[in-house]
């Protein structure tokens, strides 16, 4: 597992805790959408998830 997908998925999770708190406001969700425009240009370049 890469550096990049590793990231990718601890932002997602992240981004549930946050949903589920509700305490962390904007912060993650812009966490949450960092992390999918990483894993689009992976999958763009051909490289994969």
């Amino acid at each position: 597992m890469n550096l990049l997908y590793f990231i990718a998925v601890i932002l997602v999770i992240l981004w549930a805790i946050g949903f589920l708190a509700m305490n962390l406001g904007a912060l993650i969700h812009i966490l949450l959408v960092f992390a999918l425009i990483s894993i689009l240009l992976r999958l763009i370049r051909g490289r994969g998830v």
